[in-house]
C-alpha cells in the first residue's frame, strides 16, 4: 500500500458489507468542483472496496423525487439544501443522497461519504448535516520562491524551486488532501515578500499561478499570495509607498487590474507590514488602516480581500527597559482603529499576543474588536513546539483558543463565535494555520504531524468536535480501526502537547530557546536581546509583571478577565509566569512551591515521553513498518531533547535559586 497521501492513502476493505452502494452514481451538473466530488466518489469505491462505479448523468431538472430513484448514490444540488460550503448525506431505501445548494458542499459531502468508508462505518440509516462554521478556512505557507521554507520542517517547497512556480501531481494531491478536511483558501508564499517574490503580482509569473488557480478551484480553493508593501517603489519605480499618495493608489489600481486579469480565480492578498523589518505605512506617519484600505480599494473591483496581518511590534525593544511591552502592541495599535477598516479587509490576528508559543493568552484583541473583520492565526508547523521533530498534537490547543470566554457580551463571546461571524454578524471572517507541508514523502516530516494539518482543517470546518473526536478520526482514516492502533495512537496524540510543555518552558513563560533556529533549550537565549521575549528571572523569582504594576498588559482584556489576571492569586496558573514575577518559594494550589513544580513536571515530561515511546513500540507489527521505523527515530529523538531540556531548566534555576528538589534527583 502506498502511504504517500497521508489520511487519503485509501487500504483495501474486502469484507465491507455495503458496497452495493457504490455500483452507479447519479450525478447531476458538470462543472469543476462537482467533477472533483464525482472523481473522489469513483476513487475511493475502487481503491477502498474493488468497485468500478458507473456514472449516471442526470438532466438538470430532476429532484429529489424517491418514487424514482434506484439504489445508488445520488450528488445534486437543491437550492433549499444547506448552503455556505455545507451538505447533506442521507441513505434512504438503499439510496444515498447528498445534497447541497453548492457544488463545494457536494465535494464535502462526497470526502464525508468515503471517510465514513474509511472508518468501516455503516452507512444504513446515516443522516448527517453539517454546515461550515468559518466562512474562510485558509492555510498560509511561508514558502519562498528558491524553494526554502521559512520555518519549514518537512523538505522543500513544492510550490516553488529555482524562481520557478510548480505546478503538477503534488499540486493536484495537495488540493485534495486540503479539500478533503475543508480547507478554502492557500496562501502559497511567505509573508516576508522579498526580491523575487515581489514579482509574484506582475505578468511574469501569471501563467503558471493561473494554472495553479485552476487546480485549486476544482477543489474549492481560492489562491492568495502574500504581497509587498514597497511594490510600488521596487516594481513601479517610484519614490514611495505612501498608501495616501494619488500615484502610489493609481500604481496599485492599475497593477491589481492586470493580476486580476491574469489570474482570475485569485481571491486576494496577505500582507505583513510595519513588522520585524517588513515595510508599511507607519514609514510615511499612516495609519494601518489607511495601509490596508488603499490595498482594499484596489482589490474590490475584482472581489478581493486584503488579509491584514497584526503580527506588529517594535521589535528594537531595550532589555532593560520593563515597561515596553511586546504583548500589548497589536491591541495598542489596532484596537483604536476599530470600526475603520473597509469591509474588504480582514485582520488576522495570531492567537496569543506573543508568537506560538506552547502557552500563552489569548490575544486581547478577540472580544476588544467589534467593528473589524477578523481571522484567528494559528501555526500548525510546530516553530515553537517541537518543529515536527516533536510528537504535539496541537488541537487541544487550539480548542483551549476557540473556548475562550472573551466577556464582549452575556452569550456568545467566545473566539470561536467572534472568528465566525456569529458574535458581531461579520462575514469575513474565520481561520487560517501557518502550514507544516514540504516536499518530503509523508507530507509533514513526522508521520504523526499530519494530524495537526488534518486536525485544523477539521476544526476549523466543525468547531464543536472534539480533539479525541478528531485524532480518532484521523488515525482511522489513516492507519485503520485496529483497536490497538487506534488507542494508543490517540493517547500519544493526547499526551503529546501536556508533555512538550512539562518539559519545556513552565506556566506561560515560553521562549527559552535557540536564538534564531527557535529549536532546544537556551534559557537566557533571549534573555538580553531587541525582541521583547523575556522571563526575568533573578535569584529570588521568574515571571513578567504585566498588572497595573507592570506593564498594564493584564488591563487590555474585558472585566472579569483582566482583574482575573491582574492578581497572582487569581491568574490561571498556566499563566502565572506570563503575567506575573513569583517567587521561587511560592505556594501553588498544587501544594507545591513554584521551584518544586518546575522540576516536578519537567521530570515528569521526559517520563511521558518514556510513555510515548512505550505505547508506539507496542504497535511494531501493526502500523506499516517504514512508517514505524521514521516515527520511532523521531521519538528516540525526542527523548534526547527531552532530556537536554530537562537537565538545562532544571539547573538553570537550581543555580538561580539555590534551592534543593525535595525528591533528591540529580540536577546539574
Amino acid at each position: 500500500m502506498d502511504y504517500s497521501l497521508a489520511w487519503l492513502s485509501y487500504r483495501r476493505l474486502p469484507f465491507y458489507e455495503e458496497k452495493e452502494y457504490f455500483q452507479k452514481l447519479y450525478v447531476q451538473g458538470e462543472d469543476g468542483i462537482t467533477s472533483s466530488a464525482v472523481y473522489e466518489i469513483c476513487r475511493g469505491a475502487e481503491e477502498i472496496l474493488g468497485i468500478r462505479t458507473e456514472i449516471v448523468r442526470l438532466p438538470v431538472s430532476v429532484g429529489n423525487e424517491k418514487s424514482e430513484v434506484k439504489e445508488g448514490i445520488y450528488l445534486f444540488l437543491d437550492s433549499n439544501g444547506p448552503s455556505g460550503g455545507g451538505y447533506r448525506i442521507f441513505e434512504e431505501k438503499g439510496v444515498i443522497w447528498i445534497t447541497a445548494a453548492e457544488p463545494e458542499g457536494l465535494l464535502y459531502g462526497s470526502f464525508e461519504l468515503i471517510r465514513q468508508v474509511q472508518r468501516e462505518r455503516t452507512l444504513k440509516g446515516l443522516e448527517l448535516l453539517r454546515i461550515p462554521e468559518n466562512p474562510l478556512r485558509m492555510l498560509n505557507h511561508w514558502d519562498n520562491l528558491d524553494g526554502s521554507i521559512e520555518r519549514g520542517y518537512s523538505g522543500k517547497s513544492f510550490f516553488f524551486r529555482d524562481n520557478e512556480v510548480l505546478v503538477g501531481k503534488r499540486t493536484e494531491d495537495y488540493a485534495r488532501l486540503a479539500a478533503s478536511v475543508g480547507i478554502n483558501g492557500v496562501v502559497i508564499n511567505n509573508v516576508n515578500v522579498t526580491e523575487r517574490a515581489t514579482k509574484l503580482i506582475t505578468c511574469e509569473y501569471a501563467i503558471s499561478l493561473k494554472r495553479m488557480g485552476e487546480v485549486f478551484s476544482k477543489y474549492g480553493i481560492r489562491l492568495y499570495l502574500s504581497l509587498n508593501f514597497a511594490a510600488p517603489i521596487e516594481l513601479g519605480g517610484l519614490a514611495t509607498a505612501d498608501p495616501e499618495a494619488m500615484e502610489v493608489r493609481e500604481w496599485w489600481q492599475a497593477q491589481m487590474k492586470e493580476t486580476f486579469r491574469n489570474i482570475p480565480s485569485l481571491g486576494g492578498f496577505l500582507v505583513k507590514a510595519d513588522s520585524e523589518g517588513r515595510p508599511g505605512p507607519f514609514t510615511y506617519d499612516r495609519t494601518q488602516a489607511q495601509g490596508a484600505n488603499m490595498l482594499a480599494e484596489a482589490v474590490k473591483p475584482y472581489g478581493g480581500i486584503i488579509i491584514w496581518r497584526c503580527f506588529v511590534y517594535n521589535c528594537t525593544q531595550d532589555w532593560r527597559d520593563q515597561k515596553t511591552d511586546r504583548a500589548r502592541s497589536a491591541y495598542d495599535y489596532f484596537m483604536p482603529l476599530d470600526g475603520d477598516f473597509h469591509e474588504n479587509v480582514i485582520l488576522q490576528i495570531k492567537n496569543g499576543p506573543m508568537d506560538f508559543q506552547v502557552r500563552e493568552p489569548v490575544s486581547p484583541l478577540f472580544g476588544a474588536l467589534s467593528k473589524t473583520n477578523q481571522i484567528l492565526e494559528v501555526q500548525i508547523a510546530q516553530e515553537y513546539t517541537g518543529q515536527q521533530k516533536h510528537v504535539c498534537y496541537l488541537i487541544p490547543q487550539f480548542k483551549e483558543i476557540l473556548g475562550f470566554h472573551t466577556r464582549c457580551r452575556e452569550e456568545g463571546d467566545t473566539v470561536a463565535d467572534i472568528i465566525s461571524g456569529r458574535c458581531f454578524s461579520r462575514r469575513n471572517c474565520g481561520m487560517a494555520a501557518v502550514a507544516n507541508t514540504g516536499s518530503d514523502s509523508n507530507w509533514t516530516g513526522h508521520d504523526l504531524a499530519a494530524a495537526n494539518w488534518y486536525g485544523f482543517g477539521r476544526l476549523a470546518f466543525e468547531p464543536s468536535l472534539s480533539a479525541e473526536d478528531i485524532a480518532r478520526e484521523w488515525c482511522e482514516c489513516t492507519f485503520g480501526t485496529n483497536a490497538q492502533v487506534v488507542h494508543a495512537v490517540c493517547k500519544i496524540l493526547m499526551m503529546s502537547w501536556p508533555a512538550y510543555e512539562k518539559y519545556t518552558s513552565p506556566l506561560g513563560i515560553g521562549w527559552m530557546v535557540n536564538p534564531n533556529n527557535h529549536y532546544g533549550p537556551s534559557v537566557d537565549g533571549y534573555e538580553y536581546d531587541r525582541w521583547g521575549t523575556y522571563h526575568r528571572a533573578d535569584h529570588l523569582g521568574i515571571g513578567v509583571e504585566r498588572g497595573k504594576a507592570g506593564t498594564g498588559f493584564a488591563q487590555t482584556y474585558l472585566e472579569p478577565n483582566a482583574s482575573i489576571y491582574e492578581e497572582a492569586e487569581t491568574c490561571p496558573e498556566e499563566l502565572l509566569l506570563f503575567f506575573h514575577y513569583i517567587p521561587y518559594t511560592y505556594m501553588l494550589k498544587s501544594g507545591k512551591t513554584l521551584i518544586q513544580h518546575i522540576y516536578d513536571s519537567h521530570f515528569e515530561g521526559v517520563e511521558d515521553v518514556e510513555k510515548i515511546i512505550g505505547l508506539w513500540e507496542g504497535l511494531r507489527e501493526l502500523v506499516p513498518g517504514e512508517i514505524f521505523d521514521r516515527v520511532k527515530l523521531r521519538m528516540e529523538h525526542q527523548l534526547e531533547s527531552s532530556l537536554e531540556w530537562r537537565d538545562q531548566i532544571n539547573s538553570y534555576f537550581y543555580r538561580k535559586s539555590f534551592i534543593a528538589d525535595e525528591k533528591g534527583r540529580t540536577i546539574y
